[in-house]
């Protein structure tokens, strides 16, 4: 088929996610490799944001495409009451490679569910129903994960009772944060007013990344934990975005040498190429289900097809340093960005943890007005996406910012590539600086 034969029959019979329906307009793929995909008329994009911040290993690897072949030739499918070698052997190596005394995995389909049974296992052995989660978040769509989410994409969702929201350090681009004592006081407030004894967990992004790649500061991830410990509630570090190597570490939440309670996965633990996520349990409380019910259970738990991806592809991670190029590359990105910023009047703010980043554009560097409003947008940061895809780079633009997070893998010269055609885009922002 033709690119336009795509995308008229995919309009036609299936739904796009958060957009209007004939605001439709998507890339039709036909072949990926590495950090590039090609259109079915061979027009190539450089992958800038990784999918959806998830290729981390990039596209094609033959060694995963490998595993899921040798095991659909094996078995495809048992029921999650029997087990496979690939399962027992996946959640060994998370076990290993997963931030302290977590060992117990419980797999799902993808990120939003892996938050769901969170909250159902923080529910059930605490013994309260109230689950805190920031504003500036995005957990996922299914009903208790978009409940929580606090971005504009579940404002067309009633209210969900127990879900209690609290503001992050970060307050806008030109309010800019607060530090970790000032939010962490603001938090405790919250605690108290709630009631600690009805607080089951705190869920939070542990680097925020559809909002803005928001990087904590230094502080509040270990002052949230010894708030958490003080009062019994749980704390849930959702790393389906910002786990396996996108920060240069395989959890982001390493970088502050904190342990929460469960740690939520998706996305990179399998670089996409199968839908698995996983529920990361710490020791005692995976034991406290030993006599009692667990309370989840899903048709494609622990897939073995899945599995099998998932082993393959953390095998990549070890076998190509990947973790390591995050780090190395990322402080790349970070110069990259820094040189963006001194020579165009529209870069406000950038952001960087790894190969996990964000650019900020403003109106004005003084008063640092965003270029578009939240959950809008404007005529320039239409055009700059424009730009993009006419210049084959893709990347999210949202709001007033867009996105640096390409493969793992990505090298030297690939990186410069796609921030050159950033440069070029930039100058159409630029125009609308006032002086």
């Amino acid at each position: 088929m033709t690119g336009d034969e795509i995308v008229a029959l995919s309009k036609k019979h299936t739904i796009t996610e958060y957009v209007p329906q004939d605001a439709v307009n998507p890339i039709p793929v036909a072949r990926a490799k590495g950090v590039y995909f090609w259109t079915p008329e061979s027009k190539r994009f450089i992958d800038f944001n990784s999918q959806l911040m998830s290729v981390n290993i990039g596209h094609g690897d033959p060694r995963v495409i490998a595993a899921i072949t040798e095991q659909a030739q094996r078995v495809t499918y048992v029921t999650p009451a029997m087990t496979t070698e690939v399962r027992a052997r996946l959640g060994a190596k998370l076990a290993d490679i997963t931030p302290g005394d977590i060992d117990a995995f419980f797999f799902t389909n993808g990120g939003a569910e892996a938050n769901e049974n969170a909250f159902k296992i923080a529910r059930a052995v605490t013994g309260r129903q109230k689950i805190l989660a920031r504003y500036r978040s995005y957990h996922g769509g299914t009903a208790a994960a978009i409940a929580a989410t606090g971005d504009p994409r579940g404002w067309s969702q009633p209210p969900m009772p127990g879900i209690v929201h609290v503001l992050d350090p970060y307050h806008g681009v030109a309010r800019g944060w607060d530090d970790a004592a000032t939010s962490l006081r603001y938090l405790e407030e919250v605690i108290q007013l709630e009631g600690p004894h009805t607080i089951a967990a705190f869920i939070l992004e542990t680097v925020t990344g559809t909002n803005g790649v928001l990087v904590p500061p230094d502080g509040y991830l270990q002052g949230v934990r010894a708030l958490c410990d003080e009062h019994g509630i749980l704390m849930i570090a959702d790393e389906v975005m910002s786990g396996f190597g996108r920060t240069g570490k395989w959890f982001a939440i390493e970088h502050w040498g904190v342990v929460p309670d469960m740690i939520t996965m998706a996305k990179g633990l399998t670089s996409s190429y199968i839908q698995l996520g996983a529920v990361g349990i710490r020791r005692h409380l995976a034991d406290h289900f030993k006599d009692k019910m667990f309370p989840g259970g899903l048709t494609y738990s622990s897939h073995p097809v899945a599995c099998a991806a998932a082993l393959a592809t953390i095998a990549v991670y070890e076998e190509d340093g990947l973790i390591a190029r995050a780090q190395q590359t990322g402080e790349l990105l970070k110069t990259l960005h820094a040189d963006l910023a001194a020579r165009h009047p529209s870069v406000g703010v950038t952001r960087s943890i790894g190969l996990f980043g964000v650019i900020e554009l403003v109106r004005n560097r003084q008063t640092l007005e965003p270029m578009a409003p939240l959950n809008g947008t404007s005529p320039e940061m239409a055009a700059l996406g424009k730009f993009f895809r006419e210049e084959g780079l893709f990347t999210f633009v949202r709001w007033h910012y867009f996105f640096t997070n390409p493969p793992l893998c990505i090298t030297e010269a690939e990186l410069r590539e796609g921030i050159a055609i950033i440069d070029h885009g930039l100058e159409i922002t630029d125009k609308a600086v006032q002086s």
